[in-house]
């Protein structure tokens, strides 16, 4: 096994990239989209499905490649990650994720930091992020627990998906929710996914929700039905 400062860099520096593709993906793809959010949607989905593959070929041999405080907690129910490891690599994904999306802003001209203005709290958007934290799980344990070798190939066809079937466009990672408390957004109006942002929905009940969707119940519920994989 590496080190843990190696595999805490690796973290680190995988969730930064994966933040500046699903980011930066999504401001190139509204610019050049004429208005027609389907198709930045569309083109926002490809290139953070294509962003994830490769790195988690690239950081999965070094530190697993979560990106994910919820993997993350997943794994140590799971023995696959020691606990006293859980908050450093938490710590590592919440900072890359700042890092990333400011590296975004900074290629595309925007500002850092933008005050957000829209409310979006429910059921369905406690139960979309519910599902969807959980469906990631599932694929990512469900490949390991089957020792299925095409695990980045699963993990990025799902999150391209799950961009377009839930409510909530899935942020289904707190560490994208969390870096989101100062209310960081993008200009427009298309949503993006794992780890996501919503360009004018970063607020603290998103947050919350997400959290505790992603960080509590979905890593307790995978350990309960592991045994299923």
């Amino acid at each position: 096994m590496r080190s843990l400062p190696r595999r805490l860099v690796a973290e680190g520096l995988g969730t930064a990239f994966l933040l500046a593709v699903v980011i930066g993906s999504g401001i190139m793809g509204e610019r050049l989209s004429g208005g027609n959010v389907a198709m930045a949607l569309l083109a926002n989905s490809l290139a953070t499905g294509g962003g994830l593959v490769v790195l988690i070929l690239i950081f999965g041999p070094v530190s697993g490649a979560h990106f994910n405080p919820a993997v993350t907690l997943a794994a140590a129910t799971q023995c696959a990650l020691p606990w006293r490891e859980v908050l450093p690599y938490i710590g590592v994904q919440v900072l890359g994720a700042f890092v990333g999306v400011a590296a975004a802003h900074l290629m595309f001209g925007e500002p850092l930091f933008f005050a957000s203005l829209k409310v979006r709290t429910s059921g369905a958007q406690w139960w979309s992020e519910f599902v969807a934290t959980f469906g990631l799980l599932m694929v990512v344990w469900g490949c390991v627990r089957q020792q299925i070798t095409a695990v980045p190939y699963a993990v990025a066809a799902y999150i391209m998906s799950a961009y377009w079937f839930t409510a909530s466009t899935s942020f289904a990672n707190p560490a994208v929710t969390i870096h989101a408390l100062p209310a960081i957004r993008l200009p427009g109006s298309v949503l993006s996914m794992w780890p996501r942002l919503s360009w004018r929905s970063c607020l603290v009940q998103q947050q919350q929700r997400s959290f505790f969707a992603g960080c509590f119940l979905c890593p307790i519920l995978t350990l309960m039905f592991s045994g299923y994989y």
